[in-house]
């Protein structure tokens, strides 16, 4: 729990009402299992045919961990199985077992150890029989590397047949089966389920150095809170928000949504939204400055955390203004309106209860649009 709190201190709790999903009947999900030979994971792995989960999941087995997994493979001892995906293109996405995968593949093909970089030797102690001790691949006899490569694995292949213009059932399935060994966050979850440009473009964004000042932290959450935040930046000014004007989403599902539909992973969508985030951070950094996402105090003064909704409500609110250009803009006196807005009795509730509500999101943008810029969000 502790750990958790540190990773939070950045950011203000805010009551969202989020409640989970259960959607599993709305999916035609199919599955098979195959015995797959590590020669042929391998080769696989090598011909981009076996996809590891995108940027930043990495590997974390320390050094005795993975020797015992090899001295496992060389005994004939049973291996827990491997849970991949099937993707559209026919590659497999690994959901479950990379650390498995990528232990014999830096043993046997890279001969490097991928948590230190040095070579790949099994440890030299009594916790691997002494055979093998202090060994690398290559100083195996050519027995014990055919055992290895020989050796097969059981993987169970899911594949989604409905619908087809999503991979919306894998975050349920990740979320589920997924051993890691810690619980996972949504966003970690959709880094590794929802490959394409929008991913790729999120963490490019998260280096922003406008961005970075304006979160509060150089450092990026290894928890991919930070990420999430821009996410949200796209996803809640969407149209299928803004059109409707009541009723209650699911974060996690509205999001998911957005990150896997195909449109929103074109060239064209994605470099759009790099144009817009990058002119409303550096537009809302010039004129608010970086504590354009913090809340009052009862002082009135601005608190040290970023705050998830008045993130959201100013951001989405100022790359409206700037796309419409009728704005009324006074950026001599924008700071002083900002405080007003924080101030304001209905923004306070807009940006701390029921903050999924489709009412409350689009009235604090609105109030923010108003406020800010004297324009509506329409």
């Amino acid at each position: 729990m502790q750990e958790e709190e540190l990773e939070l201190s950045n950011i203000e709790q805010v009551d969202s009402s989020e409640q989970d999903y259960e959607n599993d009947d709305l999916f035609n999900i199919t599955s098979w299992g195959a015995d797959m030979s590590f020669r042929e994971l391998i080769n696989m792995y090598d011909d981009d045919e076996l996809l590891k989960p995108e940027l930043q999941r990495k590997y974390v087995w320390e050094k005795v961990e993975a020797s015992r997994f090899i001295e496992s493979i060389l005994l004939g001892l049973p291996i827990p199985s491997i849970f991949l995906a099937n993707t559209p293109e026919n590659n497999k996405l690994i959901i479950d077992g990379y650390q498995r995968i990528m232990t014999v593949y830096d043993y046997v093909k890279k001969g490097i150890f991928s948590k230190d970089g040095k070579t790949f030797k099994l440890t030299n102690n009594e916790k691997i029989n002494y055979r093998w001790r202090g060994k690398s691949f290559n100083e195996l006899d050519e027995f014990d590397q055919k055992k290895i490569r020989q050796t097969t694995i059981h993987a169970i292949i899911f594949e989604q047949k409905h619908p087809k213009d999503s991979d919306s059932s894998l975050f349920q399935i990740f979320e589920r089966i997924n051993t890691s060994g810690k619980i996972l966050k949504p966003q970690e979850i959709r880094n590794c389920v929802y490959q394409g440009k929008l991913n790729s473009l999120l963490f490019e964004l998260n280096t922003n150095e406008t961005w970075r000042n304006l979160f509060g932290s150089d450092i990026e959450d290894s928890r991919m809170n930070d990420l999430e935040f821009i996410l949200r930046f796209f996803a809640l000014s969407d149209e299928d928000i803004k059109s409707k004007s009541e009723g209650q989403i699911s974060l996690k599902l509205f999001l998911n949504n957005f990150m896997g539909k195909k449109s929103n992973n074109s060239k064209v969508f994605v470099e759009t939204k790099r144009h817009e985030f990058e002119t409303t951070m550096s537009f809302i950094y010039s004129h608010i400055g970086s504590n354009a996402f913090r809340n009052l105090n009862a002082e009135n003064n601005y608190q040290t955390r970023f705050h998830p909704t008045i993130f959201d409500s100013i951001s989405i609110a100022t790359n409206y203004a700037i796309n419409i250009k009728k704005s009324k803009v006074n950026v001599e006196i924008l700071k002083q309106q900002h405080k007003k807005l924080l101030l304001h009795p209905d923004f306070k509730i807009y940006t701390s209860t029921r903050t999924t509500n489709i009412e409350h999101i689009n009235g604090r943008i609105n109030l923010a649009c108003q406020i800010l810029f004297g324009i509506n969000y329409e």
